[in-house]
């Protein structure tokens, strides 16, 4: 069984912790960490056995359609998947005869997915690739994750995002000065039990007190898209803008169940009256679209799913 290792003597760079990391064949691993870390991690990549980080710095023929771009590469690859197979597997057949320079971000990232697919590296390691696209690349990425697992090539996912780290990989890693260290994930998780003896909660006059400098801002549930874990610690999250709390993700859960927020995952909470959507990716991998400015999606449990489903009558 083949296998990639990232080891100590790999790096030699200050600004990164020492730390072992071995990734079989047939698997894919996700690292989450900041920009700054991230930078030094692919630095060390490509110092090291000149690994190729596929990035989106390698340019592609902007002024040649969808498909020239794709015959070049099959060509320059020496790659033996014929082209119509390439166009449909990264749903690229009805931007084929449109020039690059004319696609969409997220037209135009299926192609660089494709050109990335055909080069046959080993091991195989992306930088943000679903970073600003839409749904449907972002699926096109986890299929052609799929694949290069299948062809017993190991993945190494790079991100900043921690929703993405859980998506992207089986095994997600979490990259900070301290060390790393493996992000929980849900496998057959109990459900939480409630008191029968307790009291029954009220809605009344209840808000969500968070600290900012030297004031102190209450929330009304409402208002919160979604509720992380970092660090053993709960961040409410509105739209773009994430607030530390002193309670952890349990404590939450609890004060917050009778205002219709679910813990759809071991790290975070999720306000039901939010959702806008069920993404299945494949592998019965799921995400929910969050209706707030970003569009945010984060992840679901497999073991939540038909939980979930009855909580909206699916």
């Amino acid at each position: 069984m083949a296998h990639f290792i990232i080891d100590n003597e790999m790096i030699d760079s200050e600004h990164l912790p020492s730390f072992s990391l071995t990734i079989e064949d047939f698997h894919a691993t996700s690292i989450y960490s900041d920009t700054d870390m991230q930078a030094e991690l692919v630095k060390v990549l490509r110092n090291n056995g000149k690994i190729p980080v596929f990035d989106l710095q390698d340019g592609l023929y902007e002024r040649l359609t969808v498909e020239e771009n794709i015959i070049f590469y099959q060509k320059w690859f020496g790659c033996k998947i014929p082209i119509p197979e390439i166009l449909v597997l990264f749903e690229l057949q009805t931007c084929a005869k449109t020039p690059v320079y004319k696609c969409s971000e997220s037209e135009a990232r299926r192609v660089h997915f494709a050109r990335y697919y055909m080069s046959g590296g080993y091991p195989m390691v992306f930088l943000e690739p679903i970073h600003g696209i839409d749904i449907r690349t972002t699926n096109t990425f986890i299929r052609m994750i799929e694949k290069i697992k299948d062809s017993s090539i190991p993945v190494l996912v790079l991100v900043s995002n921690m929703e993405h780290a859980l998506l992207l990989g089986e095994v997600a890693y979490k990259l900070q000065e301290k060390g790393i260290q493996q992000i929980e994930v849900d496998e057959g998780e109990e459900q939480a039990t409630t008191d029968s003896s307790a009291p029954p909660m009220t809605t009344n006059l209840f808000k969500i007190p968070v600290k900012v400098d030297d004031k102190m801002i209450l929330f009304d549930p409402p208002e919160i898209d979604y509720i992380e874990s970092q660090d053993g610690k709960a961040m409410i999250v509105i739209n773009d803008q994430s607030y530390a709390m002193d309670s952890t993700l349990g404590e939450m859960e609890k004060k917050l169940g009778v205002y219709g927020f679910y813990r759809c995952h071991r790290s975070y909470i999720v306000n039901l009256q939010k959702v806008r959507e069920i993404i299945t990716w494949s592998k019965n991998t799921y995400s929910l679209r969050i209706d707030n400015k970003l569009q945010s999606t984060i992840p679901l449990s497999r073991t939540k799913i038909q939980d979930i489903q009855e909580k909206f009558s699916l």
